[in-house]
């Protein structure tokens, strides 16, 4: 695949996710983010927990917690470029990708940066699309 169209498809990955990123967590303003997410009858929590801050970029860990099915949880670390507006997936299980221009011995797929960045696309649009609530504000009538 041409390395320019890669870094196109990448860019625009990591964009949308900025998007995504800075709605649910209200433009960054807090430090650490909980939320609920109802799913047919699955609840699952979802962490953010800004590790730091610079004037030009914020680092946050990510954590997908399922109580009843924990193969589902994972642990993202992403970082936020808030002037270029990129939120890139830099760890996923606190591992980190291979970059592009590695060696070919390594174990891993070659677009393996890819796939974490689109399992952070996904995660963000199920968060979206199955209303999550910050965790203080849900009341379950039983």
């Amino acid at each position: 695949m041409n390395k320019t169209l890669r870094t196109k498809d990448h860019l625009t990955t990591c964009s949308a996710n900025y998007s995504r990123l800075r709605k649910i967590l209200n433009g960054f303003k807090h430090d650490i983010y909980n939320f609920e997410i109802l799913h047919h009858a699955q609840k699952s929590q979802a962490e953010f927990l800004v590790i730091s801050r610079t004037p030009h970029t914020i680092l946050i860990e990510a954590k997908c917690k399922n109580n009843d099915l924990t193969l589902a949880n994972f642990i993202l670390r992403i970082n936020i470029y808030i002037d270029a507006k990129l939120a890139e997936v830099i760890s996923y299980q606190q591992e980190k990708p291979v970059p592009f221009f590695s060696p070919p011995q390594f174990s891993q797929s070659q677009d393996e940066k890819y796939q974490q960045n689109r399992i952070l696309t996904e995660w963000l649009e199920n968060i979206s699309s199955n209303g999550a609530v910050e965790a203080k504000k849900i009341i379950f009538f039983e």
